[in-house]
Order: C-alpha cells, then sequence, then structure tokens
C-alpha cells in the first residue's frame, strides 16, 4: 500500500499496537548499533587498530546517513513495512559478516556498509514518519518523544548482554547473538502498518517532492538547524564508539563502560520523553539549542574532573538525560514547516549532517588515538564543535515557507 494512501488512525488498540511494535523496533536497532563499541577491545586481539575500528564505525554512520533519504522516500512512496523489512534482513546479514570474518575487510563490510543500510531502515527516519502521521499534531511532539524514549531503552539492557557474552562466551558468540536479535526485529516489522489521523492533511499534501525540496533548501531555517545537527552525530558517536577505550587508558574497567553505557540507555528513556512534552509547549529550536549547550557544559565538567568510575556514570547519566531529546524537536519541526507527506524524506536530508558529523566523530577518535596516544584531540573537538552549533540553532527561524502560509482553498 502506498503512504499517500493509508488508511486513518482509529484511537485504541490498533494504534497502541502501531506505537509499541514501532518503539520495540527501535529499541533493538539503536541498541545493538550503540554497543558495538564494546567489540573494539576483543577486536583488537586480531590486529584490529583503534582507527581501523573507528573507520568501520565512521563508515557504517556514513552510509546511514547517505542513503537515510533514500530510504526515507521508498517509504513515504510504498509504505513502511517493505522498508523496514528489508533493511532488518540487511542489519542481520551486517553482523553476521562482522562476526563470521572476524577481519578488517569483514569488519567494513558487515558492521559499517551493511549496518550502515539496516539501521537507516529501522532506526529513527521511517519509523518515527510512522509515528507522526498516527497521531494528529497537538500530540506529535509528545508522543514521539514517548516513542523514541522508549526505543532507547536498548542500549540499558543490550549492552549489558553484549558485555556479559563477550565475558563468558567469546566476542564471536556475542555478535551472533546479536544478528538473532536483529532477525527477530525483521519479524516485528511486518506487524507494522501506517495509519493516518485525520488532522495530519495539510496544506501542502497535494505538493510534489521536488517543490517541497526547493522550499527546504531555500528556508535559512531549515539549513541552520540542518547544519547543527552535524554536531550532535559528531558528539554522541565519539562517545559510543571510543568511551569504553577511552576509560580503558584511565585504568577504568571495562564493565564500566558497559554500566555507562546502560545508564545512557535508562537516563535517556527519561529525558527524550520530558523533552518530548517540553517541545509540545515551548519554542521547538530554542530546546534544541539548549541542548547543544547542555550537552557541551557536561563534557566540559567530567574532563576538567577526575576521570573515575563514578565520575563516568554521572557524566553518563547527565548525557542520557540529554541524548535523543533531539529527536522529538527535529521531527517536529519539520512537520510544522513541510507537512507529513515527504516527512521521512525531509528528516533523511536533515540527518545526513548528523551522520557526517557521526562519521567524522567516529574517525577523529580512532586517529587522534593511534597518532597522539590520547583522546584529547578528539575531546576539545567536541567541545568546540557543541558550541557552534549552540549558535547556529539558538536564532532559528521556524516560520513554514510563504507556500504553505496560503490558506488552503476548500
Amino acid at each position: 500500500m502506498s503512504a499517500t494512501t493509508a488508511s486513518p488512525a482509529r484511537p485504541g488498540l490498533s494504534l497502541w499496537i502501531l506505537l509499541g511494535l514501532a518503539s520495540l523496533v527501535m529499541t533493538l536497532a539503536m541498541g545493538l548499533r550503540q554497543s558495538l563499541g564494546l567489540f573494539q577491545t576483543p577486536l583488537g586481539t586480531l590486529g584490529i587498530s583503534a582507527s581501523t575500528f573507528g573507520f568501520a564505525l565512521a563508515l557504517q554512520n556514513i552510509v546511514w546517513g547517505a542513503s537515510q533519504p533514500f530510504v526515507g522516500a521508498l517509504a513515504d512512496r510504498f509504505g513502511p513495512r517493505p522498508v523496514l523489512v528489508g533493511t532488518a534482513l540487511t542489519y542481520a546479514a551486517g553482523l553476521l559478516i562482522m562476526g563470521e570474518a572476524g577481519g578488517a575487510v569483514g569488519l567494513g563490510l558487515g558492521a559499517g556498509l551493511l549496518v550502515g543500510v539496516g539501521v537507516a531502515g529501522t532506526g529513527f527516519g521511517v519509523l518515527l514518519g510512522v509515528v507522526s502521521r498516527a497521531v494528529p499534531e497537538h500530540r506529535r511532539s509528545r508522543t514521539v518523544g514517548a516513542v523514541a524514549a522508549t526505543g532507547s531503552l536498548g542500549t540499558a539492557l543490550l549492552a549489558p548482554l553484549a558485555q556479559g557474552l563477550i565475558g563468558a562466551s567469546g566476542w564471536r558468540i556475542a555478535i551472533l547473538v546479536f544478528a538473532a536479535i536483529a532477525l527477530v526485529m525483521a519479524v516485528l516489522c511486518l506487524g507494522i502498518v501506517e495509519r493516518r489521523a485525520p488532522a495530519v492533511t495539510t496544506a501542502s499534501s497535494d505538493e510534489t517532492l521536488g517543490q517541497v525540496l526547493r522550499q527546504a533548501m531555500t528556508h535559512p531555517g531549515f539549513l541552520a538547524m540542518t547544519a547543527a545537527f552535524f554536531a550532535c552525530g559528531f558528539q554522541l558517536v565519539f562517545i559510543t564508539s571510543h568511551l569504553p577505550a577511552f576509560l580503558a587508558t584511565c585504568g577504568i574497567p571495562a564493565s564500566v563502560s558497559a554500566t555507562a553505557l546502560g545508564v545512557v540507555g535508562l537516563t535517556n528513556a527519561v529525558g527524550t520523553y520530558v523533552i518530548g512534552v517540553l517541545g509540545g509547549r515551548f519554542s521547538q529550536p530554542k530546546l534544541l539549542a539548549l541542548i547543544y549547550l547542555l550537552r557541551t557544559v557536561a563534557i566540559a565538567t567530567y574532563l576538567a574532573l577526575p576521570i573515575t568510575s563514578a565520575s563516568t556514570l554521572v557524566f553518563a547519566g547527565v548525557l542520557g538525560l540529554l541524548w535523543l531529546g533531539v529527536t522529538p524537536l527535529v521531527s517536529g519541526i519539520i512537520g510544522r514547516l513541510f507537512g507529513m507527506r515527504h516527512f521521512s524524506t525531509l528528516f533523511g536530508i536533515v540527518f545526513f549532517s548528523h551522520q557526517l558529523g557521526s562519521f567524522c566523530g567516529a574517525l577523529l577518535g580512532g586517529l587522534s588515538f593511534d597518532l597522539t596516544g590520547s583522546y584529547s584531540i578528539a575531546w576539545a573537538s567536541l567541545i568546540a564543535i557543541g558550541l557552534v552549533a549552540f549558535l547556529l540553532q539558538w536564532p532559528m527561524n521556524d516560520r513554514p515557507p510563504a507556500l504553505r502560509r496560503v490558506p488552503a482553498v476548500s
């Protein structure tokens, strides 16, 4: 069924099932991805350097970002279910190749290329489009925040699972279990059918993709938000990819790394929901700018204090409160600016900037360590880029384009 002919959402059990399945798929997809940094140390015993591992995750992020607009366009055109199932199977194949190959080529092909395509479909872009179209605008920010919040619990569950399996059975068994979880995602995706709330119909419903893209590319606020989103990916992917190795250089046990990622997942669930609620009441661009600023302050404070197990867990908790709170805000801004018909495509364009940042964050972390023996350059870059993002995002004008402000003629 084409996404443009999806049936209206009926309040009740069917909507709750849709939201539950979307949350669970997002939980598994993001939890698997954000736990891959735990495999860096065991892969080091096979001769995989920090820069090689960082490049594989950087490749994953750039592939994710580059494929996101196309995956989103397919979902907008043909509906979410075939895209979700296909990318979940691709996700599982990438993890299997990573586990079976065990070298730099397998790591790049599996964890880099295929997992990148897989998470483009099963992560935010397609699922947030499904959720956003299923509820009216006045409930959208809160609902997206709730789904993203429950989706963030995957790291809290899967990071400790991965660390336990690596310690008990080895990293290959752990990655095979991860591949099996990705196959479960494909089964869950079979139950996702797009529904639309009547209030989703907008004055822009007849605009073509080309018209909407031209509006987006000439809208100063959209361009500023897209540029600032680079910092989000840069900061978060560096931390998920290199925090375990950084803590090892500080003499912190590996178990603390897994616990820290789990704490991020738990506090993220709270933070994302709260920010989603706030996004329905206050300026979404201003809230987005404050997230960039508060993250940067948290990073600078963490580095200024002695690095201990306790300070790391506190840092993870604070950062988790701000982790995915950007999601309901960015999705809300896109929906208000351009409507919902081409939401997944436009979200993919914004998200490509995020993934360019992710690529640079993952790659710079590995390079800085291999060249200097420390992560100091990378941490300093996180602080500088975070401040630039705040300055870009704060003055954003989120008024819809002039064409959309003209009332529709009945």
